[in-house]
């Protein structure tokens, strides 16, 4: 009778086994639940949001861009301007002149022994910003961009700063005005020399503010050489109206002999940046 009822427990047991092994580890239900959830998932929102970029693709771009970046090697000058534009770039340059910073953004001049950089908005603390003086090595990297002819490195680069030192000498340029080869030194600190103050206007002035009322932006003068007429401009965030070379050009009379040194910026043609004027030597 034991033996019978022993026999009986075991086989109660084995069923009993069974029936949990069936549903305790999920396997049919979870199948079943896993095609369900795999039907009625909802999509992940590839839509765009208020920005126009799905979130989805916001995520790829920075992580491609983040890689993009990464794989790219410091460039010669040679190879930076055979970049395309928009191409990932890194260089390294010595800084020349801060032109302006805010909100965590720097704008400099940059140049090295075989071509100048302008970079602009570029992510730079103020402490670091303050250590940009001239001369200072950094490295950025960043997008090459163009706007309006000035070939720059597009805001939102970054910015290393290394070991060593080096300021340019002004490259004299005069004889390259009005050519197609001035184009080859532009960002270049450059010098102009023997030229004549020109009138600016039908006013007979020699200079114009951008903003004769607050003067709170560009001072633009005009000069001739060789029967000829070019414009430069005084950039405001660089060379304020308290600056000296501001100010030697609110003391410009026509016919005045002068000799000038700048950044050779462009802006639909050759836009120099002067940030010295002194009577012509």
């Amino acid at each position: 009778m034991k033996k019978i009822l022993a026999l009986l427990l075991t086989i109660i047991m084995t069923f009993s086994f069974v029936a949990c092994a069936d549903n305790g580890d999920g396997n049919e239900t979870s199948n079943v639940a896993d095609s369900t959830a795999a039907d009625s998932a909802p999509t992940v929102d590839s839509t765009p949001d208020e920005s126009g970029v799905a979130d989805s693709t916001a995520d790829s771009t920075a992580d491609s861009t983040a890689d993009s970046t990464a794989d790219v090697k410091v460039m010669t000058y040679a190879e930076y301007i055979a970049a395309d534009i928009d191409a990932a770039v890194v260089i390294e340059a010595y800084v020349q002149a801060k032109q302006s910073w805010w909100d965590n953004k720097a704008t400099l001049y940059t140049q090295d022994n075989d071509g100048a950089y302008f970079i602009y908005n570029a992510a730079v603390s103020e402490e670091d910003y303050a250590k940009l003086v001239p001369g200072t090595k950094i490295r950025v990297t960043g997008y090459k961009a163009n706007f309006s002819g000035e070939i720059e490195i597009a805001e939102g680069a970054t910015v290393e700063i290394l070991e060593g030192s080096f300021v340019a000498t002004p490259f004299d340029a005069t004889a390259l005005l009005g050519t197609d080869d001035l184009i080859k030194h532009q960002n270049e600190l450059v010098s102009f020399k023997g030229l004549t103050v020109a009138a600016y206007d039908e006013s007979g002035a020699a200079f114009a503010y951008k903003n004769p009322t607050e003067k709170t932006d560009d001072l633009y003068f005009k000069v001739n050489l060789n029967d000829k007429t070019y414009e430069f401009c005084v950039e405001f965030y660089l060379c304020g109206k308290d600056t000296d070379v501001y100010k030697a050009v609110e003391a410009l009379k026509v016919g005045d002999k002068i000799d000038v040194e700048g950044f050779l910026y462009w802006y639909e043609g050759a836009n120099p940046h002067i940030t010295s004027v002194k009577a012509a030597q």
